[in-house]
């Protein structure tokens, strides 16, 4: 039985050397997925920046004039689209290693306003889009037969009750802590480590529809005193795609300014 990792003897430079390793990000064009394709990419990875919006994508990618990034466009709740966007990665990279689950959707609604067809297309995108393109990830990294990456970006509040109005969003980041936990013990045999960011607030292009006050509220309720950076969850990302992580499957890494400390969102 091996009891120690075989890189023990690395330095802390190559422990976070990711080259020639390829990662797909979706949602990856801007916001928190455009800080973890950031970090993905000065490691040295090749990334795919996969989005529903095709423009947004494009647009993405020539920020970084660089032919270790390429596009694909497709919806995460769509196990077709899902599959293409792996196919995408295997073409233009020979494979791939690490996938980041970063898309997702939101809307505040009251619970009792909140209609079934909201409440089922954040499920779709949240937890069912998680499935779907971990699933076809799991299913290129088993071919391979070198393990990889699958990680996900979901929420702190998966592990408190949501703020009023968030019940939808909140019920799916709720699943997907759930899901990664059986998705890393049947995975695990196969070398693929499975592992989840949950972020706090941190201050993207998502936010608009919340007021100033809205924010500044919830940043004065955060130990820390402030809402977080994208580049945040890019390093937290960064370091379970790493092998400085080498050790880690079923869990997950919150990134929220001690946030959760103060007990319940509501």
């Amino acid at each position: 039985m091996t009891t120690s990792s075989s890189s023990e003897t690395a330095s802390i430079g190559e422990l976070m050397d990711l080259s020639g390793k390829t990662a797909l990000v979706t949602g990856g064009a801007m916001g928190i997925g455009l800080g973890i394709v950031r970090r993905l990419h000065e490691a040295g990875a090749n990334v795919v920046i996969a989005d529903v919006n095709k423009e947004a994508a494009e647009t993405a990618a020539a920020g970084f004039d660089s032919d270790r990034i390429h596009t694909a466009v497709g919806d995460v709740s769509s196990a077709d689209d899902a599959a293409a966007m792996v196919r995408v990665a295997v073409e233009a990279f020979g494979g791939l290693d690490v996938l980041v689950n970063n898309a997702g959707v939101y809307k505040i609604s009251p619970f009792l306003e909140t209609s079934l067809d909201l409440a089922r297309r954040t499920i779709e995108v949240n937890l069912l889009g998680v499935m779907a393109c971990s699933q076809a990830a799991a299913r290129q990294m088993i071919e391979q037969g070198r393990g990889g990456r699958i990680l996900t970006v979901s929420s702190i509040e998966s592990l408190t009750p949501s703020l009023e109005g968030m019940a939808h969003y909140g019920a799916s980041k709720h699943g997907v802590a759930g899901l990664i936990k059986t998705m890393a013990l049947e995975l695990a045999p196969h070398g693929i480590q499975v592992n989840n960011v949950a972020p706090g607030g941190i201050l993207t292009p998502g936010l608009g529809p919340l007021d100033d006050d809205v924010l500044a509220q919830f940043a004065a309720s955060v130990p820390m005193g402030r809402m977080g950076a994208s580049d945040e969850i890019g390093k937290a990302v960064l370091f379970l795609a790493s092998d400085l992580a080498s050790y880690m499957t079923g869990t997950q890494i919150v990134v929220d300014g001690g946030r959760t400390l103060r007990g319940a969102m509501i």
